[in-house]
C-alpha cells in the first residue's frame, strides 16, 4: 500500500510537504499530483475520495489546503480514511495558523510525526497522545552514548598533549645530544647559557645544564583505545559506559543500569510485580509499618456467569526499633460483602500466625503476641494474618467485561467489548484488557474506542488501555474488526492495580501493649490481579 500525504492549495496546487513510503519515480509522482486537481472538480462537491483506473485518491479539506493520501485500489477503504483523519489530527498539534507558511516552518516535525502513522507502507496502530510522546521523547540510549563518546573525545585529547610533550622531551634529548657532540668541552662547560639558550628554541624555560646526568629517553606505548565504535551497545561490559552513567547520575541525570532495563522489560507485564513496585513507592514506611496486599482470581464466562472467585490476603508487620517491639493491632471490619474476621462464614479460610493471641483476634480484632511479655522480631516482614474469600456470586465481580464477536460474512468478525465497574466507589489504575488476535493475521482495525490501545505482535493479542477507571468513567467500550472466529477473542485477560481492597479490611490503630499509647504507623494497601479472565 502506497501512502502519500501532501497539503495542496486550491489556487495553484502546489506540494507544501510530502511523503512517500513505497518506491516510486518523480515522474510517476508528478503526474499522480497533476491529475488530482482535475479529479477533485468544484468546491462543492462533498466527495472524501475519487478513483481512477490504478490508484486511489483520498483526501480532505483544511481551510485553504488540501490533506491528500494516495493509495492503489486494492487497499481498505475504511483503513485508508482512518489514517488520513489521523493525519489530519496531526497538522494542527504544529501549525496554529493552518497556512502556507506555517506548515512550511514546521515541516520536519510534520514529517517525524507522518513517520510514526505509517512504515513501509503499513498504518503502525498508534494514537494521538502516543505519537505526540514518540516525537518528543529522549532517548536514554542516547544520553549515554554521547556521554561515552565525550569520554572518547577526551581521552584523545589527553593523549595527544602526552604525545607532544613526549616529542617535546625528544626534540629536547635530540638537541642536548647534539651540543655535546659537536661543542668543545671547554666552551660547552663554561657557558651553560648557550646550552640553554639552545633547548629554549623548542620552549622549554628550564634551564637545561650540559655537564648534568643525561635523562634517559622515555619510551612511549601506544594505547589501544577503549572504545570499541559499539557505543549503543549496552550490553557488554563497557567500564566507560559505567564510570559515565554514575557521572551523568552525579550531574543529576537519572540513568537506569543495563539490568534494571532488562528487569522491567521482563517482567512490566507480571500484576504482582507491578503491585509491588507500586506498594513500595506508596508511603514512605514509618518505624511501624503494616503492608497489606489482597490478589484476586476470577474467571467469568462469555455467556455470563461467574465461575469462580477467590481473593486471598495477607497483612505483615516490619518494626525498625526495639522500643516498638511490643505493639498489638487493632483491626476493622466495614465489608458488606459478609466477610467476617471471625471463623463464622463460611466461604472465609482466616488464619492468624501460630505466636498470635487467637481468643484475643477473635473477640476484639486485635493482632498481638501469644506472650506479651516478648516483642515482634526486628527489621523482618512478619505475616500476622491472611484470608481467603470464595464465592459464585456474580453480583461481586468488581469489573465486568461483554465481549460480543460477530461474524462478518468476510473470514473474520467485528468485535464489540465494553467494561463495566460493579464495585461501589473502587478506583482502579493501570487498566490494560487483552483480547488475544490470530498469529500471523492481519492486525485489528479499531474503529472506536474509549481510552488507548495498541497491537502487540508478539503477544498476538489486541491490549485495550485506560490508566484509571473509577466513579467519572465506569464504563467504556471497543469496537473493532478483526480476522477469525468468534471463539478465537477468548480468553479476555484484565490486569489491574488499586489501594482499596475487595475486603474493606483495615488497620484502625496500633498501641503499646503496656498503656494503650497509640504508636506512630504506615499502612501500605494494594488490590491486584493475579488471574483474571473471560473464558
Amino acid at each position: 500500500m502506497n501512502y502519500y500525504k501532501l497539503p495542496l492549495t486550491q489556487t495553484y496546487c502546489a506540494a507544501l510537504v510530502s511523503r512517500q513510503f513505497v518506491e516510486m519515480t518523480r515522474a510517476r509522482i508528478e503526474g499522480l499530483l497533476a491529475a488530482f486537481p482535475k479529479l477533485v472538480g468544484g468546491s462543492g462537491k462533498q466527495h472524501t475520495f475519487v478513483e481512477t483506473e490504478s490508484v486511489r485518491y483520498v483526501y480532505q479539506p483544511l481551510d485553504k489546503l488540501y490533506m491528500l493520501l494516495i493509495t492503489t485500489r486494492a487497499s481498505n477503504i475504511l483503513e485508508d480514511l482512518e489514517t488520513l483523519r489521523l493525519f489530519s489530527r496531526i497538522i494542527p498539534e504544529y501549525c496554529k495558523n493552518m497556512d502556507e507558511a506555517d506548515i512550511i516552518d514546521n515541516s520536519f516535525n510534520l514529517i517525524f510525526a507522518f513517520d510514526e502513522i505509517v512504515a513501509l507502507g503499513y498504518r503502525e496502530q498508534v494514537n494521538l497522545a502516543q505519537i505526540r510522546t514518540f516525537v518528543e521523547m529522549e532517548s536514554e540510549e542516547e544520553k549515554v552514548y554521547q556521554a561515552v563518546r565525550m569520554t572518547q573525545e577526551r581521552e584523545a585529547k589527553q593523549k595527544m598533549r602526552e604525545k607532544a610533550k613526549e616529542l617535546q622531551r625528544a626534540k629536547q634529548e635530540a638537541a642536548r645530544k647534539g651540543t655535546r657532540q659537536y661543542g668543545t668541552g671547554g666552551f660547552g662547560s663554561s657557558s651553560g647559557g648557550f646550552g640553554s639558550s639552545g633547548t629554549a628554541i623548542i620552549g622549554d624555560t628550564t634551564a637545561i645544564s650540559p655537564t648534568s646526568p643525561e635523562t634517559p629517553k622515555p619510551s612511549y606505548t601506544a594505547h589501544k583505545p577503549t572504545g570499541t565504535g559499539k557505543a549503543l551497545k549496552l550490553g557488554s561490559k563497557n567500564k566507560d559506559v559505567e564510570s559515565f552513567v554514575d557521572q551523568l547520575k552525579s550531574e543529576g541525570e537519572t540513568v537506569a543500569s543495563v539490568s534494571n532495563r532488562q528487569t522491567s522489560v521482563t517482567k512490566s507485564h507480571t500484576p504482582q510485580v507491578n503491585a509491588e513496585r507500586r506498594l513500595a513507592t506508596l508511603v514512605c514506611s514509618a518505624s511501624v509499618h503494616i503492608r497489606i496486599e489482597e490478589k484476586i482470581n476470577l474467571t467469568a464466562l462469555k455467556d455470563g456467569g461467574l465461575q469462580n472467585l477467590e481473593t486471598i490476603g495477607l497483612v505483615t508487620l516490619q518494626i525498625s526499633e526495639e522500643k516498638y517491639g511490643r505493639i498489638k493491632i487493632q483491626m476493622e471490619n466495614n465489608d458488606e460483602k459478609g466477610v467476617q474476621l471471625q471463623h463464622t462464614h463460611r466461604h472465609v479460610d482466616l488464619q492468624t500466625h501460630p505466636n498470635i493471641d487467637k481468643e484475643l483476634f477473635k473477640t476484639q480484632q486485635q493482632i498481638a503476641l501469644k506472650n506479651p511479655t516478648k516483642p515482634f522480631p526486628m527489621n523482618a516482614d512478619i505475616g500476622v494474618l491472611k484470608w481467603r474469600f470464595q464465592t459464585q456470586d456474580e453480583g461481586l465481580i468488581p469489573l465486568s467485561i461483554n465481549c460480543w464477536p460477530t461474524d462478518n460474512g468476510i473470514g473474520g468478525c467485528d468485535v464489540n467489548i465494553e467494561y463495566e465497574l460493579e464495585a461501589v466507589d473502587a478506583e482502579f489504575n493501570d487498566v490494560v484488557i487483552s483480547i488475544p488476535i490470530i498469529a500471523g493475521s492481519q492486525p485489528p482495525v479499531v474503529k472506536d474506542c474509549d481510552g488507548e490501545y495498541s497491537y502487540e505482535p508478539r503477544k498476538n493479542a489486541l491490549e485495550w488501555k485506560m490508566p484509571i477507571i473509577d466513579e467519572s468513567n465506569r464504563s467504556g467500550a471497543m469496537e473493532f474488526s478483526a480476522s477469525g472466529r468468534a471463539a478465537d477473542f477468548f480468553p479476555v485477560t484484565v490486569s489491574f492495580v488499586s489501594k482499596q481492597l475487595f475486603c474493606n479490611i483495615k488497620v484502625v490503630d496500633v498501641q503499646m501493649v503496656d498503656g494503650d499509647l497509640s504508636v506512630k504507623h504506615s499502612v501500605d494497601s494494594v488490590f491486584y490481579t493475579e488471574k483474571y479472565q473471560v473464558v
